[in-house]
């Protein structure tokens, strides 16, 4: 049976489309996710309670930079009083499920990239679909970006602050792995995918959705969101707060930047 053209093709067809990108994008993150089992020792013990350590680079980073700028209080980690353990009898087995197929997604993310861009450029102009390279190597840098943001500045600063709060000294902080875990996924995808911003801009602009003024309209509103959602992931000091709101800022920014771009050029080829 010939292929039918993407020109051509019903409402029916392109669901089909859909199911088949989805089964592919699932397939290439269970493999991902095999291919981590081999590193299992690596992710967990390295990367997943490496910020359990009060010797891991975020601390000393933030320790060596307020003693450099003179920043007085207590902002060096000397101790993380908690405790991690695991309270299901399937629990351990169900975060090693988990977290490998979380770490298959992260891995796996270009190559859904791909399969997105495969689906929704017989919709493109040609000249756009030249484009495709760049907008999955683009797309890719910007979400590793923001996962690497999240494990390294988010994730120690709020496992800090939780580990440090006490509402009483009788109180002794004993976290749920379910919860340690869960916190660490969602900060590293939360910010991954926040720092896709710029890409969501980009073509919500080319379909005329958003324009340049409204981003900077409500530019105030997105930094007051920005500062107070700073302030509930970070301990109460001001150098931590202004290192996970700058490059937020910057990102939205840079969003505004790409709209005004876009828009220029749809209305000079309009």
């Amino acid at each position: 049976m010939a292929k039918k053209n993407k020109n051509e093709m019903s409402f029916l067809d392109h669901l089909e489309d859909l199911r088949w990108l989805l089964v592919r994008s699932s397939a290439v993150i269970v493999i991902m996710a095999i291919v981590t089992y081999a590193f299992s020792d690596f992710i967990f013990d390295d990367i997943i309670f490496g910020p359990t350590h009060t010797d891991f680079i975020t601390y000393r980073f933030f320790c060596d930079l307020a003693q450099s700028l003179g920043v007085t209080g207590d902002i060096c980690v000397n101790e993380l009083p908690f405790t991690i353990q695991n309270t299901s009898m399937e629990g351990q087995i169900n975060v090693f499920i988990w977290t490998c197929i979380t770490a298959g997604f992260i891995l796996a993310f270009p190559y859904i990239l791909y399969e997105l861009w495969k689906f929704i450029s017989p919709a493109l102009y040609e000249k756009e679909k030249k484009g495709a390279i760049g907008f999955i190597v683009m797309s890719s840098v910007l979400f590793f970006l923001g996962v690497l943001f999240g494990y390294f500045v988010i994730v120690p600063l709020s496992i800090n602050f939780v580990a440090t709060f006490s509402v009483s000294s009788v109180v002794k902080n004993e976290f749920n792995l379910d919860s340690y875990i869960g916190m660490i996924k969602t900060s590293v995808i939360a910010a991954g995918l926040f720092f896709e911003l710029p890409i969501i801009i980009y073509f919500l602009t080319k379909l005329g959705l958003v324009t340049p003024n409204f981003l900077r309209k409500y530019r105030k509103y997105a930094i007051v969101i920005v500062l107070i959602v700073a302030a509930i992931v970070t301990p109460p000091d001001v150098v931590s707060q202004i290192t996970v709101a700058i490059p937020m800022l910057i990102i939205y920014e840079l969003s505004i930047f790409l709209s005004v771009f876009v828009e220029k050029k749809r209305l000079k080829n309009g």
